[in-house]
């Protein structure tokens, strides 16, 4: 089942950028989600974890105090608020669904990625 995500793109050090991933095709309200991302020659690293109700969220170290993850589960969408962009969050950015609060990535849903790309 696919997930789209969007809104990377170039920025500036310092800069931010709102990613978002539409879901269909399962209850998006039932799961948690997970943005993770993929830098060149790196292996994929999670970036944060949302509940299936909003209402707790865990963060990779990288991303504390500079990344929002939040939901919208009327409209079926996860977003994450990325401030404060570094060079090294340079990736392609990911969301994921998770069978439980930080379990098991589900591989039954996947997504093309959004590219991220911080640059001066």
């Amino acid at each position: 089942v696919p997930l789209v995500e969007s809104g990377g793109g170039l920025v500036q050090p310092g800069g931010s950028l709102r990613l978002s991933c539409a879901a269909s095709g399962f209850t998006f309200s039932n799961y948690a989600m997970m943005w993770s991302r993929q830098a060149p020659g790196k292996e994929r690293e999670e970036v944060a974890t949302i509940a299936n109700t909003g209402r707790s969220a865990y963060y990779a170290n990288s991303a504390k105090g500079r990344f929002t993850i939040s939901r919208d589960n009327a409209k079926n969408t996860l977003y994450l608020q990325m401030n404060n962009l570094k060079l090294e969050d340079t990736a392609v950015y990911y969301c994921n669904v998770r069978r439980s609060y930080l379990g098991a990535v589900d591989p039954n849903y996947w997504g093309q990625g959004t590219q991220v790309t911080v640059s001066s």
